[in-house]
């Protein structure tokens, strides 16, 4: 055997071993024999460089250290799951989606885990990145401290996986090894860490990928995300996942309906406090892949998955104040201040009051004791009073009049929740909360500008909105709190690459009250520039796919703002994208302009999904179900007999997929 044979050779053997002690729980080697035969296989590579590989065991130790996480778009879009807290939710849920496939629906029945979400991509078998979820659309690429985590298979069993696939699934921290680190931390008398889920998350952020490798982190995988997976079901890519060497729970159960589904809750219900792992809920999952695609994605979540969460925790404690923020809107906020809590792992010192009528509602006081909620990553919320605990001398609640930081008098439009206070360009949170959305990840994304030196820039009166953030100084930075040189240069190199955000994303930045991502894709698509968007009426406006009455109502409030036209006019003068750049045009027409499509089955020329941009590409709006309002339907093979006789039924035309394709030549 030569040296290259000698070195596979024993990379496979011990891929071999860390996978039955890793994933399979069965160790076949000592640990001993298996530190020696590493330590043979690291002198091999050392003396024959040439024979490297990245997915080696031996590169599992870490060493890597990485000052900035580089961030990388996911290829694939990670989607939020919507909650569902009853069975009367799942009832819900279950009737929308019988609305929209044909035939029986399995479900698949997964824990949900509390830990860390992690998009892994193969190609050819190898792991070449790991990236975390960040906001879905972008993480961070963390794939050097992935690589120390023992059941994550660098290098993957058979040979039947795609030639290229994303897999999705949870970096925890079992209760055991979380409980001997904070042992550890308290013997050299340091703080223990609160709780799994956060310590597991920070793990995947250390600099140093060889501090991550002494921590005993897991990876449970779920999701398969591809093309050309040729998988059928959720059950078949569990079993797919397991056999290629991933460690899949095996916890997931196959179920027929609603009342299965809720069986299997009841029983992790009881269970789940003897797993060795912290669990919030359970996932439901349609399990035939074909419906799932049938069913798609609202704007945040698919309709084909639902997460029911397990009863919050609960405690009491008292209420010591009530004060109120006031958001970047304008919106006031009223917040309880609490004495400290501990609740679900965590210490809880503030919840949410959400608005007056809430305040009203409870009767809640200050110095009250009160029960509060915290359920997963929820922000804590006060349930209710206990009256046996109160003060015969308390009084009720008044809620603020006037803003508590400009002393503005607040306002409360018909028909809305919240009070708001009015003054738009002078009140200070308002101001500093719009700059600190404009520069954030899902919108201009300006690297080195972080909220607290937004809002120190605007306290030294360097700037007053977003647009003067394109005159900015190294000069003028450099003597503000802890800006070092490095710091100014890379704080005027991100406003600067700023620059090149595409239009839709710097709509959504200039923070139009209402105007999230999608609606802000939806105008950007629609209008093409921010002056053509100025230009339209609220009558225009209202007949842009998804755009209510309240939203055009308050783009127009926005673009009637003599202010605000000022500080678009400065960010065209910067070079701030403000219109769909040439490449964006490329395919767009209006060819379908107020056409309402389904896509149904399934399609050989294009995917589903290509066919839904070029819907939307071409001015139509791509629709779930089929009704009156649908144009027609775009028909591929396998679509359901119970579509077909609706769409006869209503007298919908179908168009084949040559068909259509030929009418947006």
């Amino acid at each position: 055997m030569n040296n290259k044979e000698l070195i596979e050779a024993l990379r496979e053997e011990l891929r071999e071993h860390n996978y039955n002690y890793y994933v399979l729980d069965n160790a076949t080697i000592s640990d001993y024999e298996f530190d020696i035969k590493l330590k043979e296989l690291q002198e091999l590579e050392a003396k024959y460089p040439e024979y490297f590989d990245a997915n080696s065991p031996t590169q599992r130790v870490g060493g890597t250290v990485t000052k900035n996480f580089e961030t990388i778009q996911h290829e694939y879009r990670m989607y939020s799951l919507d909650n569902s807290y009853s069975k009367e939710d799942l009832e819900d849920w279950e009737t929308r989606i019988k609305k929209l496939v044909d035939g029986d629906i399995q479900y698949i029945c997964e824990l949900k885990y509390d830990g860390a979400s992690i998009s892994l991509t193969y190609e050819n078998g190898n792991l070449v990145k790991a990236v975390t979820r960040g906001d879905g659309f972008q993480g961070d690429n963390v794939t050097a401290n992935i690589k120390t985590i023992k059941s994550v298979p660098l290098q993957l069993k058979g040979s039947d996986y795609p030639a290229k696939f994303d897999i999705r699934g949870e970096i925890i921290l079992p209760f055991d090894g979380f409980n001997k680190m904070n042992e550890e931390r308290i013997e050299v008398g340091e703080e223990p860490y609160r709780n799994p889920r956060n310590t597991a998350s920070g793990s995947l952020k250390l600099q140093d990928s060889a501090e991550v490798a002494k921590r005993p982190l897991e990876c449970f995988l779920y999701n398969i995300t591809g093309t050309n997976l040729n998988i059928k079901t959720q059950q078949e890519s569990l079993e797919k996942a397991r056999a290629w060497g991933f460690k899949v729970p095996d916890a997931a159960k196959l179920v027929n309906s609603i009342d299965e589904v809720l069986e299997f809750v009841d029983y992790w219900n009881m269970n789940r406090h003897d797993l060795p792992y912290e669990t919030d809920g359970v996932v439901i999952k349609v399990n035939d892949l074909f419906q799932q695609e049938e069913l798609g994605y609202t704007a945040k979540a698919p309709r084909w998955a639902m997460a029911y969460k397990f009863k919050a925790e609960q405690a009491s404690t008292r209420l010591n104040s009530i004060t109120y923020q006031v958001g970047r809107t304008g919106a006031i906020t009223p917040v309880a201040n609490l004495e400290p809590v501990e609740l679900a792992g965590t210490t809880v010192k503030r919840a949410s009051l959400h608005n007056a009528d809430q305040i009203e509602k409870l009767d809640v006081r200050v110095g009250d004791e009160v029960y509060v909620e915290k359920g997963g990553e929820i922000i804590p919320k006060i349930l209710g009073v206990d009256l046996s605990k109160r003060n015969e001398l308390s009084e009720p609640t008044q809620y603020i009049t006037h803003c508590p930081e400009c002393e503005t008098e607040l306002v409360r439009q018909e028909g809305e929740a919240q009070h708001y206070c009015p003054n738009y360009n002078g009140c200070k949170p308002q101001i500093i909360g719009r700059i600190q959305h404009f520069i954030s990840r899902k919108a201009m994304d300006i690297d080195g500008l972080g909220g607290e030196t937004v809002a120190l820039l605007v306290t030294e009166g360097l700037i007053s909105n977003y647009s003067d953030l394109y005159e900015l100084t190294k000069e003028e930075v450099i003597p503000l709190e802890r800006m070092a040189e490095k710091s100014a240069d890379n704080l005027i190199q991100g406003i600067e690459l700023s620059k090149n955000i595409p239009f839709e994303r710097v709509l959504f930045a200039l923070g139009i009250r209402y105007v999230g991502e999608t609606v802000a894709k939806k105008l950007a698509k629609h209008y093409k520039s921010i002056d053509a968007i100025a230009d339209a009426t609220q009558e225009d406006l209202v007949n842009v796919d998804e755009i209510g009455v309240k939203i055009a109502e308050s783009v127009s409030i926005f673009f009637n703002s003599e202010i605000n036209l000022h500080i678009i006019n400065r960010l065209k003068k910067f070079g701030v994208q403000l219109e769909l750049s040439a490449e964006q045009l490329i395919g767009q027409t209006n060819i379908l302009d107020g056409d309402v499509v389904v896509v149904s089955g399934v399609f050989e020329t294009v995917s589903r999904n290509e066919l839904k941009k070029l819907i939307e590409d071409n001015g139509g709006k791509v629709s779930s179900s089929i009704s009156s309002k649908t144009s027609y339907i775009v028909a591929g093979s396998n679509m359901g007999p119970s579509k077909k006789e609706k769409a006869a039924k209503l007298e919908i035309p179908l168009l084949s997929e040559l068909e259509f394709l030929q009418k947006i030549q």
